[in-house]
């Protein structure tokens, strides 16, 4: 069977598309707007500003790939689809950090999983930051027109045994569990969606909004970097650029964009390292401040059945109930769910050597896994962590696992042996250095809460950065204004996970469809004078 390609067609249809293996980008392009990022915040912005005529053009520092690139191979897609070959580490190398880093950003290696931003959430950043205009009722439309375009909706297939296996041991334990929407098309079910999808069924932005911006004459430049904005009386007048290879190392190779707008969704982290390195004011000192991973912790089980993780829709089932029984502004609650078991992602979360290792890998067939996403940023003691610049300008983030956020991760691995236990298992591993293979609920209760709850200890992941440029109603709580804009530069605007105020507590993929969604239809509408939607003018 022969899968459509829409990038190869669209570049046989004479896309502008430069940089990397296509052609030499120009040493100076002038536009109406410049957008720097591909991610799920510029290609939503994309589509609506050429939607409305805007002559645009998008800077991605990573490289261009298709669905005849994506092989379901973990030992390709990490090192050319992922931020610093998949290796991304906060300061202290406590916290891995999964982030795309290609056309498309990481809705490209994203697992398709679709949840509203929480109301609990919304009213959180009105009492806190002054966002009266974010409510359920406000942002329904602009959450409705994302998800018709991205077809974001039920999954109707059965799950996979690794997320049958949460709702089962849910249902043991008497808690609520539910099925997750998800963003495909015509899903073929393979399970790979984090190395790319084969078939194009994912609905990312890399084969809809992209494409769409691309065939109204949008301009992309592929690997290439926005290293500094200039800035002059409050604007930005140009962007200057740099050549980079497909692994992130500088290429020569220097240009130079000017615009009447710019808009920045590099994703949290590297957007603000943009704002940083451009010298962008920052008075409040609130540049790169209250960035937030939703840390997760890890939970592997094993069962008597063959579990086959890698295959399937990685996750479908989730449990929002040690969010529920938790204050938003209380002890730290956590979402559960399934994640996919790849060979590569899951030893390297896991941890474990040698012959330990290698007894795991022998039950891998059987292995399950579960994970906590902690809710970070709705409680003094978890202020998030702080994005800082390296001697060379490259970003990091300093993020300080304290004992707020540590007691969380501790519950979790509680809750999850306690879920996985009940669901059947033989034994569990729990995500943690120091924690061998339990046989029973008893034991692993008793053993989970003597275990030292120190980085590097537990085993922490990320693959949900968000904040370091938050919105807020006035600039002594915010970067942004609660329509985009900078609130000390007037033609910047920043339209990616960086404006969150906190952390989601869920996964934020569709938080950002939405309220981009929002705050780029306004601003296509002030800059041209016309009124756009998703999928087509209105």
């Amino acid at each position: 069977m022969t899968i459509a390609d829409p990038i190869v067609e669209g570049l046989a249809r004479g896309w502008r598309v430069f940089g990397g293996a296509s052609a030499v980008v120009p040493t100076a392009i002038d536009c109406d707007v410049a957008i720097v990022g591909s991610g799920a915040g510029a290609g939503i912005t994309a589509e609506l500003l050429s939607a409305a005529g805007l002559a645009i053009v998008i800077v991605e520092e990573g490289p261009l790939k298709s669905s005849r690139d994506f092989r379901q191979l973990e030992s390709e897609a990490y090192s050319t689809l992922y931020q610093e070959s998949g290796g991304r580490k906060t300061a202290d190398k406590a916290i891995n950090i999964l982030q795309g880093r290609c056309v498309g950003g990481s809705t490209t290696v994203n697992w398709t999983s679709s949840f509203r931003t929480p109301s609990e959430t919304l009213a959180y950043w009105r009492q806190h930051f002054g966002l009266d205009e974010f409510t359920d009722d406000a942002l329904s439309p602009w959450f409705q027109s994302a998800e018709q375009r991205l077809h974001i909706g039920p999954w109707l297939a059965p799950p996979n045994e690794n997320n049958e296996l949460l709702r089962k041991g849910a249902l043991k334990l008497g808690i609520a569990a539910a099925a997750i929407l998800r963003n495909v098309k015509g899903c073929w079910n393979l399970g790979s969606c984090g190395l790319g999808c084969p078939t194009n069924a994912k609905q990312s932005m890399l084969v809809t909004t992209l494409p769409a911006a691309l065939d109204r004459g949008a301009t992309l430049l592929t690997e290439t970097r926005v290293n500094q904005l200039e800035l002059q009386q409050g604007r930005v007048v140009a962007l200057r650029c740099g050549a980079v290879a497909p692994n992130g190392a500088a290429r020569a190779g220097v240009t130079r964009i000017t615009a009447r707008h710019v808009v920045v969704a590099g994703g949290a982290i590297n957007s603000p390292a943009l704002l940083m390195r451009s010298g962008a004011p920052d008075p409040h000192r609130r540049l790169g401040a209250r960035t937030f991973l939703h840390p997760v912790v890890l939970s592997a089980a094993t069962f008597d059945q063959e579990v086959a993780g890698w295959q399937g829709a990685p996750q479908t089932i989730y449990s929002d109930h040690y969010l529920d029984t938790h204050a938003i502004d209380g002890a730290i609650g956590y979402k559960l769910e399934a994640p996919p078991l790849h060979p590569l992602i899951f030893t390297t979360s896991m941890g474990g050597f040698g012959r330990d290792a290698a007894a795991m890998f022998k039950r891998f067939a059987n292995t399950h896994a579960l994970l906590a996403l902690l809710r970070d940023g709705f409680h003094a003691e978890s202020p998030g962590g702080r994005v800082t610049l390296r001697k060379d300008g490259s970003p990091e983030l300093d993020y300080p696992l304290n004992a707020f956020v540590m007691d969380g991760a501790r519950r979790a691995l509680l809750s999850m042996a306690e879920l996985q236990f009940a669901a059947g298992a033989r034994q569990v591993l729990t995500g943690h250095e120091l924690a061998p293979p339990y046989t029973s609920w008893h034991e692993a209760k008793a053993a989970i809460a003597e275990l030292p709850m120190q980085p590097l200890l537990v085993k922490l992941v990320s693959a949900h950065v968000m904040g370091g440029c938050a919105m807020a109603a006035d600039a002594a709580r915010g970067v942004i204004r609660p329509d985009g804009v900078h609130w000390q530069i007037e033609n910047l605007s920043v339209h990616d996970g960086s404006i969150f105020p906190t952390s989601i507590g869920a996964n934020p993929q569709l938080s950002i469809y939405g309220i981009v969604n929002k705050l780029a239809t306004q601003l296509a509408q002030r800059l041209s004078g016309r009124v756009v939607a998703l999928g087509g003018a209105s």
